[in-house]
């Protein structure tokens, strides 16, 4: 039998783990998330849940400590990405365009 590795995540991160290849189950706050991480932990395909960070953290502990004690799946909390600074990643995506197109865009 082939496990799958499955993510839990918020709405707007989801996309982009379903463009690298894994399927996401989006949740929006942590009573969503409690719900999602049920339904996935008693899925028999599941070996690993990649869990939003910021989801993870809401989670009771109860639901926590329950999930720790099975086998399988592996629940395993990944940080969120984050962009601080609008001016680093304006400059990384305006250098990602140049490098695709050839060109500069100049940013507004």
């Amino acid at each position: 039998m082939e496990l799958s590795v499955r993510v839990l995540c918020r709405p707007h991160l989801a996309r982009g783990f379903e463009l690298a290849g894994l399927q996401a189950t989006r949740a929006s706050d942590a009573v969503a998330a409690a719900v999602a991480l049920r339904r996935l932990a008693s899925d028999a395909e599941v070996g690993v849940v990649l869990v939003d960070d910021g989801l993870y953290a809401q989670l009771s502990s109860e639901l926590k400590g329950r999930l720790d004690r099975q086998a399988l799946p592996i629940i395993a909390p990944v940080p969120s990405p984050s962009w601080d600074e609008k001016g680093e990643a304006e400059a990384y995506v305006l250098e990602i365009l140049r490098q695709a197109i050839g060109y500069r865009v100049r940013p507004r």
